[in-house]
């Protein structure tokens, strides 16, 4: 089990190598690379004269109460050149859009090859996009075909969305239901080797939609090099995956993340980055659960993963001694998306046994900063330090450097720490020029997330910009009084937001989702049930009383079954701020 942070003085204590990884870390960008060519085409010609036992294995499908689906390399090489060639033959051209939506599948992985080894442009799009969402994208995006399962295929059948999506020419059906082309008639059909693109590090190779928390999505354009600029981020809070053996066929490395596939943490955390290093990665189209996640680590052996704090506080409340019923063998677990809390750090170091890297990132700059326990010591609540060769900084409003503890915007320079180009960085927002160039102050890129740096370089996380608000003249971060709250046997999750007040300006409110055992004492009966709330309110302000400052108790709280989430795990206080506003304005009326 690693080493807890806090030690006795005969502990000596943990090496810290990030100075040194910063000053002997460069990035190598040729002029030509190609996402798809180093994740599967290159294993594929290493593997191709070997017997299928001794080939790599590309994806495993986790089927609940079946045997798993196994795929290798060759395989998922041979299916991207057939639905390569199909692809081409429905007139998709370089730097064309092609939408994927598609869940965790091996067909999903074939999809995102075969679409970026002919230069095309992926987009990502989520099953669980609901009509008016998926024809927002579709026709912003003006994407030439679509391929979807049957979980989305309904939505096309719409001649509605058709009609708002003239550019939408054909749409690839992979299930029970029909569209315009079968998958696997079409794929059947093909036959031989396909002459892949010899694309430009610069050019586009995704097109990802961001989860618009704070206003309509935006289509972030994403260069094949940026595959680059994730790595180091992706080793070191793996804890150094991809280096247990790089000749070894058989690496005992599994990955895992219920991250969805059409998503950043899905897609440039979890499965590109795992087949750069052609390592295995688990599928699983199941709903996220608490004990279905521990027992599928447990099942296809899972050595390392990606969770958002969302589903780790899941684990904490509903597993609280987890290695007492499985047999886990995780060697690492990052985290991101929200700050990931003191409690929740302690659980994955003393329970999962594992500390927790927690990563920072967005969908125009990912993976830029974070911990790596393995190379340099956590401070549990900190965000981590800026990853090999990003220059991170905290910046004020004209972009100057913020002193240590004054908060401030996260920003990455467009230079790396020696003075060159850093890779990480989007192309563009998709047709909006203006939301580009507000981005960027001088050669900063800025996050619109607030932190402050400590004297050792760590990042302590404030909230996002638009999260934080005053109450009687006091700046509050919701960060910390949610991970306060969370750490009570009662609250499964919380959000924090601003309730307007005449006298005050805002108040603080508590949103509470109330853990599996205290969900199951609330009464049957009305009054019972808010005599029982009222009682339980009374215990929270007094436990975030006594931890935090006293204009940081939440003066009210409210109890809901969920909070409304993004689909890439992200609380939604903005849905819940909206809802305070409009009440207050009815009150007034």
């Amino acid at each position: 089990m690693p080493r807890s942070p806090s030690r006795s003085k005969d502990t000596p204590p943990q090496a810290d190598h990030h100075g040194q990884l910063h000053r002997r870390f460069g990035w190598q960008v040729d002029e030509h690379f190609n996402m798809a060519e180093v994740c599967a085409r290159r294993w594929a010609a290493q593997d191709a004269a070997q017997p299928l036992a001794l080939q790599r294995t590309a994806i495993i499908e986790h089927r609940p109460g079946q045997r798993p689906g196994r795929w290798s390399y060759v395989q998922l090489q041979d299916q991207a050149n057939a639905l390569s060639r199909v692809l081409r033959g429905l007139g998709v051209k370089r730097g064309d859009r092609v939408a994927i939506v598609l869940p965790q599948r091996f067909e999903t992985a074939v999809a995102y090859m075969a679409v970026l080894q002919m230069g095309a442009v992926a987009m990502p799009l989520s099953v669980l996009f609901g009509p008016e969402a998926l024809q927002y994208r579709l026709q912003d995006s003006e994407a030439v075909v679509a391929i979807a399962d049957d979980r989305a295929m309904a939505h096309f059948h719409d001649p509605a969305l058709r009609a708002a999506c003239p550019a939408l020419r054909q749409v690839v059906a992979l299930g029970q239901l029909a569209g315009d082309v079968d998958w696997t008639a079409a794929l059947a059909q093909q036959r031989g080797a396909f002459q892949a693109v010899r694309t430009k590090a610069e050019e586009a190779a995704v097109l990802i939609y961001t989860s618009g928390t704070t206003g309509p999505p935006k289509g972030a354009l994403i260069p094949h090099r940026a595959l680059l600029g994730n790595l180091p981020g992706f080793v070191c809070s793996q804890n150094w995956f991809g280096f247990d053996g790089v000749h070894n066929t058989h690496s005992k490395a599994v990955f895992w993340s219920p991250a969805d596939w059409a998503w950043t943490g899905g897609l440039m955390d979890a499965l590109l980055p795992t087949l750069y290093f052609g390592r295995p990665i688990v599928a699983c189209g199941e709903r996220f659960g608490a004990e279905m996640a521990l027992e599928l680590m447990q099942y296809q052996g899972v050595t390392h993963t990606f969770l958002f704090p969302t589903a780790l506080k899941a684990m904490m409340k509903a597993c609280p001694q987890p290695r007492a019923q499985f047999n886990l063998k995780l060697q690492a677990i990052m985290s991101a998306g929200e700050s990931v809390g003191d409690a929740v750090f302690a659980y994955c170091r003393d329970q999962l046994g594992v500390v927790v890297n927690e990563m920072f990132g967005q969908t125009e700059i990912n993976y830029i900063v974070g911990n790596c326990s393995k190379l340099w010591p956590a401070k549990p609540g900190s965000m981590g330090r800026a990853y090999p060769g990003h220059r991170v900084a905290v910046i004020d409003d004209e972009g100057r450097e913020c002193a240590v503890g004054v908060p401030g915007d996260v920003a990455l320079h467009r230079l790396d720490v020696h003075g060159q180009l850093n890779p990480i960085f989007f192309l563009c927002y998709w047709k909006r020029e203006d939301a580009t160039r507000t981005k960027f102050t001088g050669d900063w890129c800025r996050t619109g997330d607030l932190a402050r740096r400590d004297a050792d370089g760590y990042l302590w996380y404030e909230g996002r910009a638009d999260d934080v608000f005053k109450s009687a003249g006091y700046r509050i971060g919701p960060g910390e009084i949610e991970n306060c709250l969370v750490k009570h046997p009662a609250v499964a999750n919380a959000a924090v937001v601003p309730k307007p007040d005449a006298e005050r300006g805002a108040l603080v409110k508590a949103y509470v989702v109330l853990s599996p055992e205290f969900a199951a004492r609330l009464p049957a009966s009305a009054a019972a049930r808010a005599a029982f709330e009222a009682k339980l309110s009374a215990h929270l302000q007094a436990h975030v009383r006594g931890q935090l400052a006293p204009y940081e108790y939440p003066k009210e709280v409210e109890f809901i079954s969920e909070l409304p989430m993004t689909t890439t795990g992200k609380v939604q206080r903005r849905v819940l701020r909206l809802q305070e506003e409009a009440r207050w304005r009815e009150a007034q009326a």
